[in-house]
């Protein structure tokens, strides 16, 4: 097993009606708050007036608009900018996850004097952030138990996932009825996003049966539950083992002791993203088997057939290759029987940019240490095999 040294100090309040606790957790972090959202979804369940309501005695400045794969300009900037106009002391953030991971960004920048990109980018590391505290309205990124995001700068076409200390938000409102009315694409979109989290972490070695087991159940856990909310959207403790199977899926805490895999399908999603402005999960769905097929190798089919056998049931029999390559198309055709595009030409990539991105991801998150190296020619061919 390998050393580790975790620490969560996230407070995660779950479950029905929780948020009616928020004014008592913000009490004692501040009274001037920076109240961030996407479109107008929260307004439109109510959410919106009900924090307002909630939050009567605080001061509010609000920033909206801001887009899945938030962006630094405008959103980023523009959060910075209000929050040193506005003395602001606490962010609330409401919504999904890019929702979130735009306020973390926002929460460094706000106590940086530079350009907040010197943090997004690792140039420089942050000395302080202000408070964040989220509620949750989609289960997919994990954001709202871990100490990082990913930010989107579209003039040099940067996908970068941000991690700091400071990040972690205080504390967390998980209610998964806010869950309820998420369009079937985004739920299905939230599920990829989550199974992939979960994929980076266990296709590494070594590994232990512990954090195996953890991995395992979480797989389980996403793929029966989707479909349950696909029929019915309002079934509480589906979305609920979704919305925990999510939150924990940056958390570390399904890969305490594991060597870290590189995680390269996000990293090649993140170009793709990047360049298209593609939806996450969409995009990780479409890359996963693809990656899955292009890696197998003698070195890494015994973690495919473990795969295979304990998390699909498929006969432990047969030979690994054979598990493995079963796995490879049970994959597809889960994500396909969930309503997922499957190629990425369906999402409006060619493979016009295909070199260009493969040699972006090389040079900007290269993947040749990997559990399983990928060069340049590698990531291009599994982007020309997702098409």
């Amino acid at each position: 097993m390998v050393n580790f040294d975790y620490y969560s100090p996230t407070r995660l309040i779950f479950g029905k009606g929780v948020v009616e606790q928020l004014a008592e957790v913000m009490k004692p972090i501040g009274k001037r708050v920076l109240l961030t959202y996407g479109g107008g979804s929260i307004k439109r369940s109510g959410l919106y007036d009900k924090v307002k309501s909630l939050l009567k005695d605080f001061e509010i400045t609000e920033l909206s608009g801001i887009e899945p794969n938030p962006k630094y300009d405008p959103s980023v900037l523009d959060g910075v900018r209000l929050c040193k106009e506005n003395d602001i002391e606490v962010i609330l953030s409401v919504g999904g996850g890019s929702v979130l991971d735009c306020s973390k960004a926002i929460a460094a920048g706000a106590k940086y004097d530079g350009d907040p990109w010197d943090l997004i980018s690792y140039k420089v590391k942050a000395q302080s952030a202000l408070p964040i505290v989220d509620i949750m309205t989609m289960a997919a990124t994990g954001s709202e138990y871990d100490a990082g995001g990913v930010i989107s700068r579209t003039d040099t076409n940067d996908k970068i996932g941000y991690m700091d200390e400071l990040l972690w938000p205080v504390c967390s409102f998980v209610d998964p009825t806010y869950t309820f009315t998420v369009p079937p694409i985004q739920t299905v979109a939230g599920v990829a996003d989550a199974i992939d989290h979960i994929m980076e972490q266990y296709f590494a070695s070594p590994a232990n049966e512990l954090s195996d087991g953890f991995c395992e159940a979480g797989f389980k856990t996403l793929m029966k539950n989707v479909h349950i909310v696909l029929e019915n959207p309002e079934d509480y403790e589906a979305r609920a083992n979704i919305s925990l199977a999510c939150a924990y899926g940056c958390n570390g805490i399904y890969s305490l002791g594991i060597a870290s895999s590189g995680w390269p399908m996000h990293a090649i999603e993140h170009a793709l993203s990047a360049y298209y402005d593609i939806t996450h999960g969409i995009g990780l769905a479409i890359i996963t088997p693809r990656w899955m097929k292009h890696v197998l190798s003698e070195k890494t089919v015994p973690r495919f057939a473990k795969f295979g056998v304990n998390v699909l049931g498929i006969d432990p029999s047969l030979k690994p290759f054979e598990i493995a390559k079963k796995s490879i198309d049970m994959m597809f055709d889960f994500y396909k029987s969930i309503g997922i595009p499957m190629h990425l030409r369906e999402v409006g990539i060619d493979e016009t940019r295909i070199k260009e991105m493969a040699h972006h991801v090389a040079t900007t998150q290269p993947l040749d240490g990997c559990w399983a190296p990928l060069s340049e020619d590698d990531i291009a061919a599994i982007m020309l095999d997702s098409l």
